[in-house]
């Protein structure tokens, strides 16, 4: 275990932002070169800015010359196959705190940033693996570990990764889930709304107009259509004992270069959740169709609307075989198996609803602490994951010894 403690807080070390994970991936590449049959940094091209499900909330990134890792573990014969999945890249440190990147421990944790978003999951994969090769374990079905890039800025490594020609009969996603199975999974849509006014002296009222005051308006306008969706998304199960499994976000908002002026441009941007009764293309419509209807007369014909990140939400049928073997896995390691949504949106659905793979979402650590200067994972969980996991491949892909 302390081997693998180690190849976390080496990981964490690297400071490695959506774009900027190539280094990690390198270092990862050596690191798990004796744990699998096959480890290989596919290459990513720029041809995946054309690709119709990319999404770009970062401007001018690229990626000729980058990396995602795959590794792979032969099967023996006719067992089932799984993909693993986990990210590699973490959001930026937070404002107040300049050594996130720095892990240290502490009663029984491992804090930093990416300890559990994601790369206490990616040390899961490393003693999984690590546990395999020494009670040299073979299975009959085929295994499969995509660690991607992009998570955080919408999935653009877990997208690369699906276009590859990778098929399995399952797939789990690491993220934190407190060891519950997260069989349901929200969506998301990442917007921009640009509002175009006309610039103005402050001392001529009336002959100019505030694109700052129309992105005020947008924002109380997205506050009322998000209520309402809201209201139209109850009565799904698991969601429903959240009281916003949904919410709606607004992170930037840029307009203006002087107090005495009225801005002739403001830019705002956000995210808003959606859940599996509605698809992202009906709300992204929706949304639209909103601002129009509840626009004053200078906002209405003087704005856009783009999505830079779309989602869908996705749910497995809880008694689906991919759920009662984990399940069966969980109680296997003297874990309650439990059912739960995940009020976040992830690299599953690529997966699900993409490529029609049954998909669940599993993992140590408490999603709270996700993009937090305490972001932490418990050390024994980390470890009982990896014996969960090794419990289901026993079960799902056969043990062939």
């Amino acid at each position: 275990m302390n081997n693998t403690i180690d190849f976390l807080e080496q990981i964490i070390r690297f400071p490695s932002l959506s774009g900027q994970e190539e280094d990690v991936i390198q270092f990862m590449y050596k690191k798990f070169q004796p744990l699998a049959d096959e480890v290989t940094l596919v290459p990513l091209s720029d041809d995946l800015l054309k690709d119709p499900e990319y999404s770009s909330p970062i401007q001018d990134i690229k990626y000729d010359g980058r990396h995602y890792l795959r590794l792979k573990i032969r099967g023996t014969g006719s067992g089932k196959s799984l993909i693993f999945n986990a990210h590699a890249d973490v959001v930026p440190a937070s404002a107040t705190d300049k050594n996130q990147f720095d892990p240290y421990q502490e009663d029984g944790k491992v804090y930093g940033r990416g300890a559990m978003d994601d790369k206490g999951q990616i040390a899961v994969f490393y003693l999984l693996l690590k546990m395999i090769k020494e009670k040299k374990l073979r299975f009959k079905g085929d295994i499969i570990f995509h660690i991607v890039v992009e998570e955080e800025n919408g999935g653009n490594g877990a997208l690369a990764a699906i276009r590859s020609g990778d098929k399995a009969d399952a797939v789990i996603v690491l993220e934190s889930s407190n060891l519950k199975i997260f069989t349901s999974v929200r969506g998301a849509v990442w917007f921009k709304v640009t509002c175009f006014g006309k610039a103005g002296h402050s001392g001529f009222s009336g002959k100019s107009a505030s694109a700052l005051k129309m992105a005020v308006q947008v924002m109380g306008i997205l506050e009322n259509f998000h209520e309402k969706l809201l209201a139209e998304s109850q009565g799904i199960p698991l969601f429903d004992k959240y009281e916003n499994p949904m919410p709606i976000t607004f992170g930037k908002l840029q307009a203006g270069n002087w107090p005495a002026a009225t801005p002739s441009e403001a830019v705002l941007e956000g995210v808003l959740g959606l859940l599996p009764n509605k698809t992202r293309f009906e709300v992204m419509q929706e949304m639209e169709d909103a601002i129009k209807s509840e626009s004053d007369e200078q906002l209405h014909n003087n704005f856009k609307l783009e999505f830079t990140y779309r989602h869908e939400g996705h749910i497995l049928d809880i008694n689906h075989p991919l759920v009662t073997v984990l399940s069966e896995a969980c109680s296997h390691a003297g874990i309650k198996p439990e059912n739960d949504a995940m009020v976040a949106s992830c690299d599953g659905w690529f997966y699900s609803k993409l490529l029609d793979i049954p998909t669940v979402v599993f993992g140590p650590g408490d999603l709270m602490s996700a993009h937090s200067s305490d972001e932490h994972i418990p050390i024994d969980q980390i470890q009982k994951a990896a014996e969960i996991l090794l419990n289901f491949l026993n079960r799902w892909c056969e043990d062939s010894n």
